[in-house]
């Protein structure tokens, strides 16, 4: 194999989702190893397709050997993502599916498949029947459109749970806190809440307890350190394990190793666990001590 050096490209979505923050602690861990570098390309308003698509000029000037993408809006990015097509800079995608240009790899999970499984899990726990309030992420976002087709599914196939309202987090817990302190204000009534992601989980729990109400049975996606700290004090009831950190570190040595000349897999697909006080031990730990993936256990031989 090649000993030079390689520099990579990483696009994230915002400063404030702390699944991204772990992706990109991520990939500097896997970048130390490989002998790599790692230039970070993060909008400062968050999720801004204006900044990311001048970001992709930027980098195009750069040079970089490789681009590891997650697009702030699917189809506002291709032209974009086209632009390192022409420029001959290898595309890897992680978390979000892009839908435009071309790409090598996508190291990602089945959002749909975790999201009727987690919002599944919400509804036994509430016996089947009652008022569920869905907290949805940016409308541009893959994983946002998934999630949401999951989370239909699940209520569809439940006659006695009722979707009382949609309610836009952002994905953000500033603006969950925000949007759901308008729910309590207007007198909205639910018995339990469906997030679409653990930042929006924990905004929903800030706003409940800001205004003096007792927290209902909650659930999100991506068992960050403070969604597990959550279910562990009992304030959130569980998270799937949509894991960002791991799928940017497939990414990043999928590209490494695209670039010594070793074939890659098209796709790399995570499995999805429910992470509930039953099991949360085992996710209490800050990024920077979670274990990286391992290439040959999760890849194996499927190039």
């Amino acid at each position: 194999m090649s000993t030079r050096t390689f520099n990579l490209a990483m696009f994230t979505k915002n400063r404030e989702n702390p699944a991204y923050a772990a992706a990109r602690l991520g990939v500097e861990r896997v970048a130390a190893r490989l002998n790599a570098s790692v230039t970070h390309y993060v909008p400062v308003v968050p999720d801004s397709v204006g900044e990311q698509q001048a970001f992709v000029d930027q980098a195009i000037t750069a040079r970089p050997d490789a681009v590891l993408f997650v697009a702030t809006d699917a189809e506002a990015m291709v032209p974009s993502i086209k632009k390192l097509n022409a420029a001959r800079i290898p595309v890897f995608s992680f978390v979000n599916r892009l839908v435009g240009g071309e790409w090598l790899c996508h190291a990602g999970s089945d959002d749909i498949a975790l999201a009727a499984n987690v919002a599944n899990y919400l509804f036994s726990n509430i016996n089947l029947k009652g008022r569920v309030l869905v907290l949805e992420g940016t409308p541009g976002s893959m994983s946002g459109r998934d999630r949401m087709t999951g989370f239909a599914q699940a209520f569809d196939a439940r006659r006695g749970i009722t979707r009382v309202a949609n309610v836009a987090g952002e994905f953000l817990q500033s603006a969950a806190r925000r949007e759901m302190a308008r729910v309590i204000a207007g007198g909205v009534a639910f018995d339990a809440i469906l997030a679409a992601n653990d930042a929006m989980a924990l905004g929903a729990i800030d706003a409940l307890e800001a205004a003096g109400k007792p927290l209902p049975p909650i659930v999100g996606v991506n068992a960050v350190p403070d969604a597990i700290a959550a279910i562990m004090a009992g304030k959130l009831l569980a998270t799937a394990s949509f894991d960002a950190m791991k799928m940017a570190c497939l990414a990043a040595e999928a590209a490494v190793r695209h670039l010594q000349g070793e074939s890659v897999p098209r796709e790399i697909s995570l499995p999805v666990d429910i992470i509930d006080r039953a099991n949360c031990a085992a996710w209490d730990l800050p990024f920077d001590q979670r274990a990286l993936p391992q290439w040959d256990v999760v890849v194996g031989t499927r190039r």
